[in-house]
């Protein structure tokens, strides 16, 4: 099945279960528009939904009661199993009934696990019964339960195990999150514990804080190995693929776990290895260290099916004193793919114990009441290392973390100017690097330096970046350069080798490089309403999207071009391609999925692609640096925490690499301040709306404290907490402040609105729409809302819709797009495809030109008294707002704002929705968008 309908079928069955099931009929009859093989596959889904519900909300033991017709679980008190005499009830499951008994001849309590009678004359359920026996016996580690014999009479039987003396985890949790310290002591117990079954061969599949006892010394103890399945014994390599079940076998497609705390493939009802046990574990550590489940929905089902499809909320955004290693821990575990997660619970034992070992000294983390004594040695220089800066950090964690050989990469700074990096190559005899950098006060030049010499060298091209150096050493640059999170957007020009004047040969080009043979270039570029590949100077034609493209890399042989596909404009989520020579329909995916795709580059043989990436895959927030082999098999090369770019890898293997840090920062005069504060939440808090009355923002997180899927927020300007309101793209809030407006990037998108307060999203019936563009308004009595959108095949105009029902109505003539809406609600001043301002009545009439404004100039805000018009200039990094006078089209400056640090500026309200201001002119918010980075030579990545 095509990627495109297999994501299409997705959502839909997302949307159409979250519906009331009455009326779900009608939802599929609009959403699937007469495809009728569509519709039958949803209602396909839909069904088997309500079967497994069905069976998952009747508790076992209740289930058996009414195949038997008989209560299990009778009185046993006083019962005698060989010596043991039975006590008190401890706890009763689907698996058995617990019970303390008395051993009268050793004179010791110890616990005895019964199973059923209902059970008891069940083939199968005995000899799994009898197996948790031989699988508990066959274990003998401080973290698990021990196992003293096996006892039975008549049709009764029995596990004699070890009684702990504590209280479960799940009693711990009743309190909230566990501290630091303790979460780290019982975390590193239960994966010790877990790696010893594991090596043995043996998978729990019913791990949870329920199942996790802690003794009143403190020892952590994993109880309950009744749905263990036996399999052969982990080997420490890469391609461990499924363990082979010995023994007999759970049925096909059975669910067996405890809904919330299942590993996807459990949940799913496929095969399940020792890695699905560690899908638990980091269930269980992300409820330690939040103090909420990862996975809790209204029902079973539901919660089956956020386990299989949704991502939890990031441990950052609830924690935000997590250490980032146990976070990026804990992501590696809930992963997905299996084959995401740690090859070896052996490899996720030791890296917890050295993060508990090792992390404390280097981030100053107190792990214990009173201050402990001095280290000498290497700790104590590592502590000095890290005082040094940021970078330095990040370098000494990748020592510390990574689970490869014995040898450790190693890096060698090569810039030290305060600002923007925009792209790095290496010189044709690898002795340099050649790299574009926008340094405060400088502005984008090119620079060449040599590794040992901190001096960099201005090449004297001003606004201008490097894209390809070729092999003859004629620079294919960016002149002028605009800097942009993928480094420059321009002109394409060469610059010869020998020296001499830029030559222009290209607009609109986001990235280029030569091929081996020094004469051809791989562009791409805008042109004609779609991204491309294109040759040059053949102007061949090799690719072609909707979407955007960006790093187009040859390969070292010449034969392929790689480059990563972003499916949809603004999102940098999408996949690794390659293409020919010979164009589109020869594409190849070698990786996809990714939330954040930012860099790549060829390994020096050709037989890998190296590229920076975070997302869906559980491999981290931050872009860590991946390799992908032609045939798709994936790896991991490199995990630092901050983002990184890779620009070159040269023929003898050494990596220029680059770490920088991007913010996004909301910069506000409140109601009533007397000057500007930073309202911003995370790292990346994007402006989308102000109240009128200046006192409420709607915005927008972005980045790695939301896995980098925008996450929407209402956050008053008093100072108070932000309030998270779901997630998508924020648009408009209502005049009245209960509904916030948003754009949710789904299969196909979706307008909804949210609630600020009590209530449920209302999803908008979208009609005849197919794309929708980033700008949306109220009408002043908050029963419509406004918004641009394209139907297929037209081009934009604004529409307007109500919010109690209905479809969407244009309300411009097509080609006009909407930007403003006047406080009256009768007028939109929209924008054609030439640039050019019209002001177009809601309720019909011909649009008439709007004057005073210069050619780039970006509208913000209607006046509250609808005479004027706020609006800025073009340059994005420059904040000059103007007052545009209706009546007589004159234009005056109202404020120029200035950034608070201008180091690595990249821009001031990138899109017009980031810069907002009250229409009283009282209040504002502007987005600043800032990048600070540096450039390494790295040796020894393999």
């Amino acid at each position: 099945m095509p990627a495109e309908r297999s994501q299409q079928i997705e959502q839909l069955y997302h949307q159409a279960r979250e519906r009331d099931p009455r009326d779900r009929a009608a939802f599929l009859e609009q959403a699937c528009a007469g495809d009728a093989a569509l519709r039958r596959e949803l209602e396909s889904l839909l069904a088997e939904d309500d079967r497994v519900r069905s069976f998952l909300e009747t508790p076992a033991l209740e289930l058996a009661k009414k195949m038997s017709g008989e209560e299990s679980g009778q009185s046993m008190i006083g019962r005698q199993f060989g010596p043991y005499s039975v006590v008190s009830l401890l706890a009763k499951g689907g698996m058995g009934e617990v019970y303390r008994a008395r051993d009268t001849q050793l004179q010791r309590d110890v616990a005895l696990k019964v199973l059923p009678k209902i059970f008891a004359s069940d083939a199968e359920r005995l000899a799994r019964f009898q197996r948790e026996a031989q699988v508990l016996a066959a274990l003998n580690h401080p973290n698990i339960a021990q196992i003293y014999g096996l006892e039975g009479t008549g049709t009764s039987r029995c596990i004699v195990m070890e009684l702990v003396d504590g209280t479960t985890l799940r009693d711990l949790l009743a309190d909230g999150p566990l501290p630091l310290k303790r979460t780290m002591h019982i975390g590193v117990q239960v994966a010790d514990g877990l790696a010893k079954a594991h090596g043995a061969g043996i998978v729990h599949r019913d791990l949870k804080p329920e199942n996790v006892m802690i003794t009143r010394d403190g020892v952590a103890k994993i109880l309950d190995f009744g749905l263990a399945k036996l399999a052969e014994p982990e080997v420490d390599n890469e391609d461990t693929g499924d363990a082979v079940t010995l023994g007999t076998r759970t049925e096909a497609g059975a669910i067996l776990g405890t809904p919330g705390y299942m590993s996807p493939e459990q949940a799913s009802g496929r095969s399940a290895d020792f890695r699905s046990d560690q899908f638990s574990f980091g269930a269980i550590v992300y409820e330690m260290v939040t103090g909420k489940r990862a996975f809790q929905r209204d029902t079973n089902v539901e919660t089956l099916s956020a386990i299989i499809r949704d991502e939890p909320i990031p441990v950052s955004a609830i924690n935000l004193k997590t250490p980032a290693p146990l976070r990026w821990i804990i992501e590696r575990c809930m992963a997905k793919q299996s084959e995401d997660r740690y090859a070896s619970t052996l490899d996720l034992a030791r890296e917890l114990q050295s993060m508990r070992d090792h992390f404390p000294e280097l981030a100053g983390w107190d792990t214990s009441s009173s201050p402990a004594p001095p280290r000498v040695g290497v700790s104590r220089r590592l502590r000095v290392l890290a005082a040094g800066g940021s970078a330095v950090l990040a370098i000494l964690l990748i020592v510390l973390l990574r689970n490869n050989s014995a040898r450790f990469p190693t890096f060698r700074q090569l810039t030290f100017g305060h600002g923007l990096i925009t792209c790095g190559r290496f010189a044709p005899d690898g002795q340099s690097v050649i790299y574009g950098a926008d340094w405060v006060g400088q502005g984008a030049q090119i620079y060449t330096t040599r590794p040992r010499n901190p001096e960099s060298r201005s090449l004297g091209l001003n606004n201008a970046g490097i894209w390809s150096v070729s092999s003859s050493g004629e620079m294919a640059i960016s002149y002028p350069c605009m800097p942009s999170w993928d480094g420059c957007t321009g002109t394409l020009a060469l610059v010869p080798s020998t020296g001499g004047a830029p030559r222009e040969i290209l607009d609109n080009v986001h990235d280029a490089d030569w091929a081996p043979d020094g004469k051809t270039l791989v562009v791409a570029q805008f042109a004609g309403g779609n991204d491309r590949i294109v040759l040059y100077p053949s102007g061949n034609v090799l690719y072609e999207t909707r979407g955007w493209v960006r790093h187009v890399r040859v390969s070292p042989k010449g034969g392929q071009i790689a480059f990563l596909d972003h499916p949809v404009l603004g999102l940098i989520g999408g996949s690794v391609c390659v293409i020919d020579f010979t164009g589109n329909k020869n594409k190849k995916v070698l990786s996809s999925g990714w939330s954040g795709l930012r860099s790549l580059a060829w390994s020096p043989s050709g037989g890998e692609l190296w590229f920076t990436a975070s997302g869906f895959k559980g491999k981290g927030v931050l872009p860590n640096l991946f390799g992908v082999t032609p045939a798709g098999k994936e790896r991991t090369l490199l995990s630092v925490p901050m983002y990184t770019w890779i620009h070159d890898i040269f023929r003898d293997g050494q990596v220029l690499l680059q770490l920088s840090r991007p913010r996004a920062a909301m910069i506000a005069l409140a109601s009533g301040a007397e000057k500007e504060r930073d309202f911003s939440w995370f790292d990346l808090s994007v402006a989308a709306d102000l109240s009128a009355d200046g006192k409420v923002l709607l915005f927008y997180e972005y980045g790695g404290a939301v896995d980098e899927n925008r996450t929407i927020y209402l956050r008053k300007t008093d100072g108070s907490d932000a309030k998270r309101l779901g997630e998508g793209t924020p648009l408009a809030l209502s005049p009245d402040g209960q509904w916030a407006l948003a754009l949710q990037h789904t299969v196909p998108p979706q307008l909804v609105l949210l609630p600020t307060g009590i209530g449920k999203p209302k999803p908008l019936p979208r009609g005849v729409i197919g794309e929708f563009l980033d700008w949306a308004g109220w009408s002043p009595d908050g029963s419509r809302v406004f918004f641009t959108a394209i139907e297929q095949g037209h081009r934009a105009r604004t529409y307007v819709q109500d919010i109690d029902g209905g479809l969407p109505q244009a309300v411009t003539p097509e080609g006009m797009a909407g930007t403003l809406l006047a406080p009256d609600g009768k007028l939109i001043a929209a924008v054609d495809r030439y640039q050019q301002y019209y002001l177009c009545p809601v309720d019909g009439g011909e649009p008439s030109p709007l004057d005073g404004y210069d050619d780039g100039d970006v509208l913000l805000q209607w006046s509250s008294d609808g005479r004027a018009i706020f609006l800025r200039g073009l340059d994005s990094k420059e904040l000059k707002i103007y007052r545009l006078d209706l009546r007589n089209g004159t234009k005056t400056l109202w404020k120029d704002l200035t950034p608070p640090n201008p180091a690595g500026l990249m821009s001031i309200g990138e899109n017009p929705g980031q810069v907002r201001i009250s229409p009283d002119g009282k209040s504002y918010v502007y987005t600043v968008w800032t990048s600070l980075g540096e450039l390494y030579m790295v040796d020894g990545l393999r």
